[in-house]
Parts: structure tokens; sequence; C-alpha cells
């Protein structure tokens, strides 16, 4: 019998940790799982699943629109921010009990409260001290706002799941996915929405084509998008507050809310006491094991800051159980990691941008089809489409898919898998669509663009 308490101590709730744990459980392992707040992590509680659930409220006014064209009309739809929140907090509740109860289940032991490491084998939670062989950090990260003058009276995306009242001037900061999702989000639900970002163009590192594209249909939807432009200080007078622009333009609005990035979650956790590294953004250093300097404390998901998606954290975690646990054959393989913005309308992607294939590859080829839905040739709706092409000119292989349109995420799905199982071009035009979609136009691109 092993003289620790635990096999392995996790710390951190999330998705990636309460996975570690319940995996390495199930195989017998003596586990335990310290979270201060709500199990689920970011993204049950204030992050993909609440964030998601808004989204698809966001797009019921252009639903009840688009209706008319139809032949459906009926009075005027109101909408109850009141009703929405309930609501959601009534699903995110269900979530974290699901979650405690798979925990429970497999035998985790929960300790609620803030860990913090002791030694190389040992935790601190609340003034008690646990002890383990293995001990596996999965933190995740917080929404990190930048000091300026009145910065005290902006909120950040976890604030914005809990308003009590629904806005009716927003001005969203930031041009990260988080940014360009809550603009549309705000902007669908009736609010007087601007999006600002200090840069030429926003969701960089994705595909210019898609950006772009999709900046065009945000500003058609109504989102006032101002590119190069910040906010130098904000001044409050009863509820209302006022943003004097870097234009110098000055605008008063109810709320303003900042999503220009997220840190790791590394305070308090005790790291300088085992003089573990983190790199420049304070991120846990890992090797490719996910093993830190100190080679019986791991590092998982967002606290890493590598590919912080709710999957790739779950898979980490399976390939950490694999490992300490198991024959440690597993691996995670980042490439081809497909992902979504859920901007009314959505962009997905997966593999290389046009940008990056050219630098990688000597010759590539470059599909477009650009269209109107079928849906949209009765409702009026101005709402277009846009899937992309990269294509490896040598090997044939396509290397980068990317889309702008409704349910963008639902489509390339299934374009990742083609992908990662080696698919070509010729294969994709071998392949018979299914009519009338959206997502034949994967399988109907023919002739390459012309740059």
């Amino acid at each position: 019998m092993s003289n620790f308490d635990f096999d392995l101590f996790v710390i951190g709730g999330g998705s990636g940790g309460v996975r570690a744990a319940r995996f390495a459980a199930d195989l017998g392992k003596r586990v335990a799982i310290a979270e201060k707040q709500a199990l689920g992590g970011t993204c049950v509680n204030v992050g993909c699943i609440p964030k998601k659930l808004f989204s698809y409220a966001a797009h019921f006014s252009s639903d009840f629109s688009d209706a008319k064209g139809f032949g459906w009309s009926s009075g005027k739809p109101s909408f109850s921010w009141h009703d929405l929140l309930t609501n959601k907090n009534r699903e995110i509740e269900r979530l974290n009990e699901i979650y405690e109860r798979l925990l429970v289940n497999s035998g985790v032991h929960i300790i609620r409260g803030h860990a913090s490491l002791q030694t190389k084998q040992s935790v601190s939670v609340e003034g008690h001290t646990y002890t383990a062989k293995n001990i596996l950090v999965a933190v995740g990260g917080k929404p990190e706002i930048p000091e300026f003058p009145g910065c005290e009276h902006v909120i950040s995306s976890d604030e914005a799941f809990y308003l009590k009242e629904l806005p009716q001037k927003v001005l969203v900061v930031g041009g990260g996915y988080i940014a360009v999702e809550f603009a549309s989000i705000f902007n669908g639900l009736g609010c007087d929405t601007s999006q600002l970002y200090r840069g030429d163009l926003f969701l960089r590192g994705f595909d210019f084509d898609a950006r772009t594209f999709l900046a065009n249909q945000i500003r058609e939807s109504g989102i006032d998008l101002q590119f190069n432009c910040s906010i130098n200080e904000i001044t409050k007078q009863d509820d209302r507050l006022t943003a004097n622009f870097s234009s110098g333009e000055e605008v008063s609005c109810d709320l303003i809310m900042y999503a220009t990035g997220r840190t790791p979650l590394t305070e308090n956790l005790g790291l300088e006491k085992l003089g573990i590294k983190v790199d420049s953004k304070n991120a846990i250093a890992v090797d490719e094991n996910y093993r830190t300097n100190i080679d019986t404390v791991l590092a998982i998901g967002d606290v890493t800051d590598r590919v912080n998606l709710t999957p790739v954290a779950l898979a980490e975690a399976m390939t950490v159980v694999s490992h300490l646990f198991g024959d440690g054959k597993k691996r995670v393989d980042y490439n081809l990691i497909p992902s979504a913005v859920f901007s009314l309308p959505n962009l997905a992607t997966v593999g290389l941008t046009e940008e990056e294939a050219r630098e990688k590859h000597k010759e590539i080829k470059i599909f477009i089809s650009e269209f109107k839905p079928l849906k949209h040739t009765l409702t009026g709706n101005h709402e277009r489409t846009l899937m992309k092409l990269v294509v490896d000119g040598e090997s044939d292989l396509v290397v980068g898919a990317h889309m702008v349109g409704a349910d963008a995420g639902e489509s390339l799905q299934g374009i990742a898998v083609a992908m990662k199982a080696g698919a070509t071009k010729a294969l994709f035009d071998e392949t018979i669509g299914i009519h009338p979609t959206s997502a034949e136009e994967w399988v109907t691109m023919r002739q390459p663009v012309i740059r």
C-alpha cells in the first residue's frame, strides 16, 4: 500500500481536471480533486456552454423576421432577459450536478476549497494537507483587463453572464473570439452594439478571407465595428459611462465589456515555492508528457496556454492518465484541431490558413464559394455564406478548410475528420453532395481562385 493519501491529486475542477480524475479513478487509483468554485470550470460556468445558449437566444431575432418570408405571421415578439438568465442558470446548475455525480460515482474524493502546492508531493486545502504520488494542475485561466483610467468601470465576459439588466447601449472591446461572439449576442438581443479593436482586422490567426468576410457580415447585421480604435479613458456619471476613443470620439453607453485576453490562473498555487517554471505569459511550462520541471507535478489545459479549447484539455487529460497509470502510448495530435467562433454568422476552421499554407507549401490552390443560402432567397435577409478550401498543389491534400455561415461548426466537424484521414481534393470532388444544402458546396468547388 502506498504511503501517500492519493495516487493522483487534481487541482481544478474544470473539464480537463474532472476528466483526468474520473478516468484515473476508474482504473482503481485513489484520486482527489480540489475546486473552490462550481464544478465544470470556465467552459460550463462562464464559457462555452452559457455563451452558446446566449448565441441561440440572440439568433431568434432574425429567425422571427425570416419566418415572414415563409408565410408565418404573429404579434411582435418580446424578449425577457430575466427568463433567459433563469433558464441558463438552471441548466448550468444541472451540469454542475452531473459533474459532481460523475466524480462521486467514479470514487473520486471531492475537496472544496483553494488548493496550493506545499511540496512536490503534498497539497494544502483550507489548512488541511494531503499527500499524493502525483499532482495535476488544471486550474484554467481568467479574463485579463488592462490598466487604464476608468478601467474599474468595465466588466469582463465572466460578469456578462450574470447582468441584472440587459443594457440598451454596449461597447465590446477586443478582437478575439470572445469579443466577436459577445458583440453578436448583445446585438441579437436588441442592444445598440459597438465593437472596438485596436488592430486592422479582428480574429488574428484565422484565415484572412474568412475574417474579412465575417467583418462585412457583422457590419451588415447592425454592429458598429471599428478597427484601429481603442479607449483611452472611461468616466462614470450616475449609471452612464462615457468612453473617450483614441480617435477623439466620445461615446456614452450603459455597459463596456473588455474581452482583450485571458491569463493562466496561477496566482497562489505555490509554484514559486517549488520552483516550477512559468513562461513570459505566466503559463506553466510542461514537456511532451505534461510534466513540469518537477517530475511529480503535471499541468494541462488553459493554465499551460497552448491550445485553449475544452476538447484539447479533455484529450490532454486522457493522455496524462495513460502516461501515469496506463501504457503511456496515447498522444495528443495538435495538428488539424477544428474550432469555431459562435458569432452571428458562425466562423469555423480546421487546418492551415491560406497565409500559413503559402509559407509551408511550395504550391497551393485556393477554392472559394460565396453565396446566398437557399433559406434566404425568401427571407430578405442579406446574410451570405463563405466556404474555402486550401489545397497543397503537389500532393492534392486538403490542408485547410474555412467557413463563415449558419452552423459553420456543424459543417466543419465532418471536414476535420476527412482531413485527418488524409482526404485529397480529388476525393472531395468524387463525393456526392447532399442537395439542397450549403454543405454540398464542399464537394462542388471545381475551379481554383487565381490570386
